[in-house]
């Protein structure tokens, strides 16, 4: 940069001296001070191919040796005029006082540049660095593989939001206002309201996406339900304020709960493995009825017992359950006009399940608050598992 400056200097002393002396020589008639005007302008030229030759060669470390220094350009030209006769003087002097102005301020301004390190011009011949491709998170991992298993089963995807009224996530999924279940999912609520409708909280799981669903468009439907959730809980290796979970139903005619295990048993086996089995304990959630905790053999020890299984060679993965016909009956009292349906006719199952649970199982993660620190040499171990 400081090159720059320095050019800027040599170009605004030359077009301003050589122009003059142009002038100069073509109206003195003294041959003396013809003679000196040659001298600066040959001064002023030799100078400029010094340094331009100095610069060409690398060779210049020091601007102010020639700028102002005691033999420096500046030296030259006060020499140059302290030999020129009053006439000379008088009408040079102007040019020469800016040309001493200007290689003051270019001094001050190369100073500071020249205060920082300059660092060389990149050399296109070294090795480049290297780029390290990025891969991703482990949870993100797991939903593609959830979900890619349940779309070749029939199921489509559905969205819903994050911010979720009362009634969507607790009163239409059969949990009514003071229903002791509500205590089962501390709720960071965000307003409260005189009705179910006013009332806004971070949902505390993905069912609500399923009474939406319901209301939009009637049966049979197969839909699968991912997104994260919030519960208000203490953040430790076992447990977060946030998720990730996938909810999944089905809602037709003739539907039983051997439909919903023979589904749940062809997903496990899919995700862990054709040799792992399953296990139904009989459970309690509101939007169920029946409902079930579902479990697989240990995929660490298979099934011979360890520390992750608590030593029964079982692990718990989902809830599951009927659909609850209060469930069906409210999603259908909501449903377009011109699309209505019979609850009556209709049964449906359901199932849950935290993708955090999953992914621990296949990647034997020991602590959740691993997903979100963004922990590089954490996530870098995922890559091989890239799709």
């Amino acid at each position: 940069m400081y090159f720059q400056k320095v050019f800027e200097l040599i170009i605004y002393g030359l077009s301003r001296f050589v122009d003059f002396e142009i002038e100069r020589r073509n109206s003195l008639k003294n041959s003396t001070n013809l003679q000196l005007s040659v001298e600066l302008t040959d001064l002023l030229i030799s100078n400029y191919n010094s340094v331009f030759y100095d610069l060409k060669k690398d060779k210049y470390t020091d601007y102010k040796s020639w700028i102002s220094g005691r033999k420096g350009l500046l030296g030259k030209v006060e020499l140059f005029f302290s030999k020129a006769d009053k006439e000379t003087k008088k009408t040079i002097g102007r040019q020469v006082n800016a040309l001493i102005q200007k290689a003051k301020e270019v001094e001050t301004s190369v100073a500071e540049v020249n205060s920082n390190d300059v660092q060389p011009p990149p050399d296109p011949s070294l090795p480049g660095t290297a780029a390290y491709p990025g891969s991703l998170h482990p949870l993100r991992l797991v939903q593609r593989r959830v979900l890619g298993i349940l779309e070749r089963m029939g199921f489509e995807v559905a969205l819903g939001p994050e911010i979720e009224d009362d009634w969507h996530c607790f009163t239409g999924l059969n949990f009514p206002l003071g229903h002791p279940a509500r205590d089962m999912q501390d709720t960071f609520f965000l307003q409260q309201g005189a009705s179910e409708t006013d009332a806004w909280l971070l949902r505390t799981h993905t069912t609500s996406v399923q009474l939406r669903e319901l209301e939009r468009r009637p049966p049979p439907v197969r839909i699968v339900m991912p997104g994260r959730v919030y519960r208000n809980e203490a953040i430790s290796a076992r447990a977060h304020c946030y998720f990730h979970q996938i909810d999944g139903f089905a809602v037709d005619k003739g539907l039983s709960f051997a439909d919903l295990k023979q589904t749940l048993l062809q997903f496990v086996r899919q995700l862990f493995g054709d040799d792992v089995e399953i296990r139904l304990r009989a459970s309690y959630f509101p939007f169920t009825e029946m409902s079930a905790e579902m479990d697989i053999s240990c995929r660490i020890c298979h099934g011979k017992g360890c520390t992750v299984c608590k030593h029964t060679g079982w692990v718990e993965i989902l809830g599951c359950g009927m659909v609850h016909p209060n469930v069906l009956a409210h999603a259908a009292s909501r449903a377009p006009e011109g699309q209505t349906w019979n609850p009556a006719d209709y049964t449906g199952y359901a199932w849950g399940m935290g993708l955090e649970r999953v992914a621990q199982l296949l990647f034997r993660v020991p602590d959740l608050r691993l997903y979100s620190q963004n922990d590089v040499r954490f996530l870098q171990q995922f890559q091989r598992y890239q799709a």
